[in-house]
């Protein structure tokens, strides 16, 4: 969940004023030794696989996001710059053809209102999911801004966008709730909750349809809500049609077990709950605070999670892996689905993976894949990842945001 940032609003504090972009970074990594062409970090990955520091603040990396791989040796990156409006950016990262020389990135788009979602659609275009706005553009040298979505909700506790294309080519977006927990300028909870109520409900996942010869918007619907905050979001394939998964950053208690974060399966139409029932450890409904007595939170009320995760690990994306055509091209993470845990807290910093069954549904306990992201001075700082994507050979691509880096996850002894 989002608990660093919350506290801050608490305290009557921006975070763009107590960490400044350039203040955000931590302790640099060392480096020793070679992975992929990249210096080597020390860094917990699968056997025989290693990581490699491809990118840092150096090379103009403030905050990313997203990163999304659009041709060989070619990546754009979502970078917000940080939470204050219109400071974010569109980077494009350029991997060197010799082994050795620095990545190169270049602006792409500029003074962004915190981008963050970033998917490539059915078209061929690379869809860019803005605080406010959803917008595309043709792969290449120049950015020719179409703008696709526009007047989404850009204010409260969570603005951001994460955006995913269905198999159909209908586009899901995230809508943050306003608040943490439905509280008013008075403290007070009211129920049902306003934010939840009206024409263009927050806390939901809406449904875009796109269409006609241009592509353009057709319907925007809530597909599913009661969502405090889906930063994640993935299909996979079941043999009944695909089927739509969501990371619940769950309500800010500071309770080390409480609330759980969750992985939903959204389906058309249904409420999980927020923001008066959440989850414990192990699943179960509880009533949240300050709704006690005030409703029911049994598994009949609402669509209960498919899996508890623990409290504040913070999912901020969701990858589908699809599984390999080849088992030499196979890689640790083929057919399973990613987790990117982005809390600083003992259980998150890390990436974890999930085993996908024959019907699509994310079984069994956490694998890591990239995970002792713990501080060791003078070796790295505590890990901050907040995006994924998988190339073409498999190699895992990482950004940390508040760490200002690019990772790859590459296997041992290969170079590009």
């Amino acid at each position: 969940m989002t608990g660093f940032r919350a506290r801050l609003r608490r305290l009557g504090l921006a975070c763009a004023v107590l960490l400044p972009a350039g203040a955000l970074a931590q302790a640099p990594y060392l480096t020793q030794g070679q992975c992929a062409g990249f210096p080597r970090v020390a860094l917990a990955t699968p056997a025989g696989w290693c990581a490699g520091l491809v990118a840092t603040g150096t090379q103009g990396l403030s905050m990313p996001r997203r990163i999304l791989e659009v041709a060989p040796g070619r990546f754009w990156i979502a970078d917000m710059g940080n939470w204050e409006p219109h400071r974010g950016r569109l980077l494009e990262l350029v991997l060197p053809d010799t082994p050795g020389d620095e990545a190169r990135t270049r602006i792409l788009a500029a003074r962004l209102d915190r981008p963050h979602g970033l998917a490539l659609g059915p078209d061929g275009k690379v869809y860019v999911g803005e605080a406010g706005t959803i917008w595309r553009t043709p792969v290449g040298l120049n950015v020719q801004r179409e703008d696709v979505i526009t007047d989404l909700p850009a204010d409260g506790a969570h603005p951001l966008k994460e955006i995913v294309f269905g198999p159909d080519g209908h586009l899901f977006i995230n809508l943050g709730s306003a608040t943490d927990a439905c509280r008013d300028d008075r403290q007070q909870q009211p129920l049902p909750c306003p934010e939840k109520q009206g024409p263009q409900p927050r806390a939901a996942v809406y449904e875009a349809v796109l269409g006609g010869p241009e592509h353009t918007l057709q319907s925007l619907r809530p597909h599913a809500t009661g969502l405090r905050n889906s930063l994640g979001l993935a299909f996979t394939a079941g043999p009944k049609g695909p089927r739509l998964w969501q990371a619940e950053n769950s309500v800010d208690y500071t309770d080390a077990t409480l609330p759980a974060e969750e992985l939903n399966e959204l389906k058309p139409g249904s409420d999980h709950g927020w923001p008066q029932c959440l989850s414990d450890a192990r699943g179960r409904p509880v009533v949240a605070r300050g709704y006690e007595g005030r409703t029911r939170c049994r598994a009949s009320d609402h669509t209960p999670p498919v899996m508890a995760w623990p409290a504040h690990v913070a999912p901020l994306q969701l990858l589908t892996v699809p599984p390999a055509d080849h088992p030499d091209r196979a890689t640790p993470w083929s057919g399973r689905l990613l987790a990117v845990w982005h809390g600083y807290r003992s259980q998150g910093h890390r990436i974890v993976s999930f085993t996908l069954n024959r019907d699509g549904q994310p079984t069994g306990a956490a694998r890591n894949e990239v995970a002792g992201w713990t501080v060791q001075r003078g070796v790295r700082p505590l890990g901050n990842p907040a995006g994924i994507t998988v190339d073409r050979q498999g190699r895992l691509w990482i950004v940390e945001d508040r760490n200002r880096t690019v990772l790859v996850v590459a296997p041992e002894g290969k170079r590009r």
